[in-house]
């Protein structure tokens, strides 16, 4: 049991929406036979439960009911028994004719029957290995299912089945027990000794010897406290603070509170770790309200950032709207002991951020080799990152806002280039402003179905005579777009902007560039030079910084587009 359905139970109560492995998982609306029912999204995990129950007019007393009965008492009894081993269903099937054989006959289309048999007004269907071959053209994964895509008869393709599945919070606290619980201490400790350290008013006019990189302060922490450090329950370590006045006026000029930010990080709840480091072997690690995330870094990317410094403060107070990733500290632990361990790390803005549930996340290079996320559409959910060659969409933007786009990524992308950095990307959220109660957005042409609350909004109008929203709107934040579904197709070779469909989504975008500190050192020419006897030198990711900055523009540029 998986996919959309409905269950009656024997009493008349019955269920409507989304299962995964015999259980309502998703979407769904559970009815009494007295008219009373519960809308929301369903999980055995009471933490993903979110909903509202609608008592029937002859209801009295307690408006409360715990989905969790659902799961106990409902479906204690139901077992899902073991059906027939079957190598491929006949709704699995996938079209083999092409678009130019479906008007064959005046208009009239042959049927194959899935023992062969032929009769007119309908579809072919493929045989088993067919199948085995086949791929879904609009998402670049293996077919799935008959629910997977359906065919357009008139362009000739599949079309992407797109499932939102309820939200995840990303991450794993840190408690105690864990095995970088006593960093997590540390770094608290030290950055509420950075924050908090008394200092003089800062002018956003900052003298050449604060950008320094040799101007660090070390303090040690030792557990029974010092003069300048309080007492703690975590090991002896020294903590490092890097060009310390930049950083504090960084915060300063992104409106950063000094209180809110220490809160943030150094309040009572923990930091959270994600479940797996990056490609560059970083960790990543997020405050408990969203708005910061910390990564470890080598001392190379240190060293990059430091470099960088005086031109990353010019530009970002130059240019208010810039794309770039807010940096907001840089930090050394020092632990004691024989190994004498280091861990560096910056602390940046989370772009992800945002009063609206990001549905859909892509990390977006404009290269293509390595750039397709191997995962079925049943696995991909809000916390997925997706790549080039898995992005079937185009972003349209209003007149005024692309060409302030246009303008800011041009300008983000020299100062890029002028410091030697390349294999930067374009991170995109996408919230879909309408979804059905089977857990798909709504396109503006979709008629039936009604929408329902996302988590965030209840409809469009709602969202329109929000004022908090209109304010909250700037380049790369709560922006509103039409997203047109675009699709790929099946010609041996990898297109990275598919072709447009006609069929759009309203949604609300988020993005930035990230990863701004991987220069064209001896390494990246390295790699550059031995992929590019194996593969087209153009599709893969380290080339020159000058290269790169036009190749990531001019996809950019295609995959945003003015709305007309």
């Amino acid at each position: 049991m998986n996919g959309t359905g409905t269950m009656i139970w024997a009493n008349g109560n019955q269920y409507d929406g989304s299962w995964v492995d015999g259980r309502p998982r998703g979407n769904g609306t559970f009815r009494w036979v007295d008219g009373s029912f519960y809308v929301g999204v369903w999980s055995e995990d009471p933490r993903e439960q979110s909903g509202t129950y609608y008592p029937s007019s002859s209801q009295m007393g307690s408006l409360d009911w715990d989905p969790q009965q659902v799961y106990l008492v409902n479906l204690s009894h139901c077992r899902i028994s073991p059906g027939e081993k079957i190598s491929v269903y006949p709704s699995q099937k996938t079209f083999t004719w092409s678009a130019e054989e479906w008007f064959k006959n005046n208009g009239k289309l042959r049927r194959a029957s899935v023992d062969g048999s032929v009769s007119n007004g309908g579809y072919s269907l493929g045989s088993e290995s067919d199948l085995s071959s086949n791929e879904c053209l609009g998402s670049g994964r293996d077919v799935d299912g008959a629910g997977a895509a359906e065919f357009d008869m008139k362009r000739g393709y599949r079309q992407p089945h797109i499932v939102i599945k309820p939200p995840k919070r990303q991450g794993h606290t840190i408690s105690k027990g864990h095995k970088n619980y006593e960093l997590m201490l540390n770094l608290q400790l030290g950055i509420r000794h950075s924050v908090g350290r008394p200092a003089p008013a800062t002018s956003l006019d900052l003298k050449a010897m604060a950008f320094d990189p040799r101007d660090k302060i070390w303090t040690r922490f030792p557990p029974e406290g010092s003069k300048h450090t309080p007492p703690h329950q975590s090991c002896e370590f020294k903590w490092k603070d890097y060009c310390p006045l930049v950083f504090r006026t960084l915060r300063k000029l992104f409106k950063v509170d000094p209180a809110d930010y220490m809160m943030s990080i150094c309040g009572n709840d923990a930091l959270r770790e994600l479940s797996s480091p990056g490609k560059s072997g970083s960790f990543f690690y997020l405050t408990n309200d969203d708005k910061f995330m910390i990564k470890t870094m080598k001392k190379s990317e240190v060293k990059v950032l430091k470099r960088m410094l005086p031109a990353y403060y010019n530009h970002v107070r130059a240019f208010e709207n810039t794309l770039v990733t807010k940096f907001f500290g840089l930090h050394c632990v020092r632990m004691t002991g024989p190994a004498q361990k280091k861990v560096r790390f910056v602390i940046m803005g989370n772009l992800f951020c945002t009063d609206y549930t990001i549905h859909r996340r892509f990390d977006l290079k404009g290269s293509s080799h390595g750039r397709l996320t191997v995962k079925p559409e049943s696995e991909i959910d809000s916390t997925t990152t997706l790549k080039d060659l898995d992005l079937n969409f185009i972003f349209r933007l209003q007149k005024s806002w692309f060409q302030e786009f246009c303008r800011q990524v041009d300008r983000d992308c020299e100062f890029l280039e002028h410091e030697r950095i390349m294999d930067y990307s374009l991170l995109v959220g996408i919230h879909f402003r309408q979804i059905s109660h089977s857990g798909e957005p709504l396109n503006t042409q979709t008629k039936a179905g009604t929408p329902i609350e996302n988590g965030d909004r209840a409809s469009d109008l709602d969202l329109m005579l929000e004022d908090n929203w209109w304010a909250s709107i700037r380049l790369g934040s709560n922006m509103p777009a039409r997203a047109e579904l675009t699709v790929r197709r099946n010609n041996g070779e990898p297109q990275l902007v598919g072709e447009p469909t006609g069929e759009y989504y309203d949604v609300i975008l988020v993005f930035g560039i990230i990863d701004i500190l991987q220069d064209y050192d001896i390494s990246k020419k390295l790699e550059h030079a031995y992929k590019s006897f194996q593969y087209d030198p153009t599709s893969i990711s380290a080339v020159d910084p000058r290269q790169y900055s036009k190749r990531f523009r001019d996809f950019v540029f295609k995959i945003f587009t003015e709305d007309t």
